[in-house]
Formats: C-alpha cells, sequence, structure tokens
C-alpha cells in the first residue's frame, strides 16, 4: 500500500478499521456540549492533530492515524477521511461542508475490480489553503499553499500555492493578487469595513 502497489483487505486493516470506527462513532455521538470530550479523542484518533484546530460532527474516517492536520485548521461537518494512504494537512487550512479526501481508488479493469485490488496515494494540502463545500479531492493530489478550491470541485491533479481554481475536473482559474487585499467578494471592498467591530473567540484558550 505504502509504495502505491495494488493491496488487498486484510485482518490486520479490518482491526485497525475497527479501532478507528469505534473512536469515531464516540466522537460522532457526543452531546453539542461536550466539547472537552471531542478534544480528547482527537489525538486518540489522528496520527497528528494541532493546537486550536476545530472539527465539526460527524466525521468520517478508515484509519485515523493515517491523517496529519496542522494548527489552526477549521473544519465544518460531514469531513470524509478515505485515509488508507496518508494524509498531510498543513496550518490554518479551512474545510467547507461536505469534503471528502479519497486516497484509495479501484483499476477500471472489471476482473481485476471483481478480485477487491485496491490502489492508495498519499494526499498533500498546504498551509493556508480553502477547501470549499462538496469538494473530492482524488489520490496522489497535491494542493498548494492558500490555494483556494471553489465548491463543488473534483480535484484530480496538483493545484499550485496562491490560486483560484474549481470545477470538474478543477482547474486554475487565476492567481491570488493584491486586487485580493482591496475586496474580500466579488465588488465589496475591505476597506469598507473601516470602523465595524469585528471580534470572534472561536480559537481563544
Amino acid at each position: 500500500m505504502a509504495k502505491g502497489y495494488l493491496w488487498y483487505d486484510t485482518g490486520a486493516y479490518f482491526e485497525e478499521q475497527a479501532r478507528a470506527k469505534d473512536l469515531m462513532y464516540d466522537f460522532n455521538h457526543s452531546r453539542p456540549s461536550e466539547e472537552e470530550k471531542r478534544k480528547a479523542l482527537l489525538p486518540q484518533i489522528f496520527g497528528d492533530i494541532g493546537s486550536h484546530t476545530i472539527i465539526q460532527q460527524p466525521i468520517t474516517i478508515m484509519r485515523g492515524k493515517t491523517v496529519h492536520i496542522g494548527d489552526f485548521c477549521y473544519f465544518n461537518s460531514n469531513t470524509f477521511f478515505v485515509d488508507d494512504s496518508e494524509i498531510w494537512i498543513g496550518d490554518g487550512v479551512l474545510f467547507g461542508p461536505n469534503v471528502t479526501i479519497s486516497t484509495t481508488g479501484h483499476p477500471v479493469d472489471p476482473e481485476l475490480r471483481a478480485t477487491g485490488a485496491m490502489y492508495s496515494f498519499p494526499v498533500h494540502i498546504g498551509n493556508g489553503a480553502w477547501i470549499g463545500s462538496n469538494t473530492v479531492i482524488m489520490p496522489g493530489v497535491t494542493i498548494g499553499d492558500n490555494a483556494v478550491i471553489g465548491a463543488g470541485s473534483i480535484v484530480t491533479k496538483d493545484i499550485p500555492a496562491n490560486v483560484v481554481a474549481f470545477g470538474n475536473p478543477c482547474k486554475v482559474y487565476r492567481p491570488i493578487t493584491e486586487k485580493d487585499k482591496l475586496y474580500y467578494y466579488h465588488d465589496r471592498r475591505i476597506d469598507e469595513m473601516e470602523g465595524m467591530v469585528m471580534k470572534t473567540e472561536i480559537f481563544d484558550d
């Protein structure tokens, strides 16, 4: 699996998955007020989990320990990790709802596929990336630092840093430029927000 060869389910894999599913169940079925319980579960679920990272319920995982998440990340509800291979997520990454990262696929040939053969390749997401809702990220993809992936995208190939990309298949639309420091949404200027009080305590200790 780690070398990208075809692989098949084994007893050891099922045992690892059973452990992950138990932890996932505890996380997903905690009460909204049981924030400390969920925080305590995260290091047991994932290989690495950074500080001030928030993961909303529910989540779906295959293995858990193969997912590595940086600091100050936010994952909206229904994140789905098909994490048979490693998933590396940098600092300050944002996920919209219903994002799927799949490191695993099956051969196109029906006879080979019928044997249960699979392949897996790692996924890397750089610091500061924003992944829009209902995005699907396919095996072996790397998304660069600060990239914005538009909602509903199917990411089949690498996306470079500092670009806006979207579509099925996902393609680069434009670079992120100095103009983006002036406008926060279409023709809405950031300087028009001057004088307004904006405060969030979401990442406070």
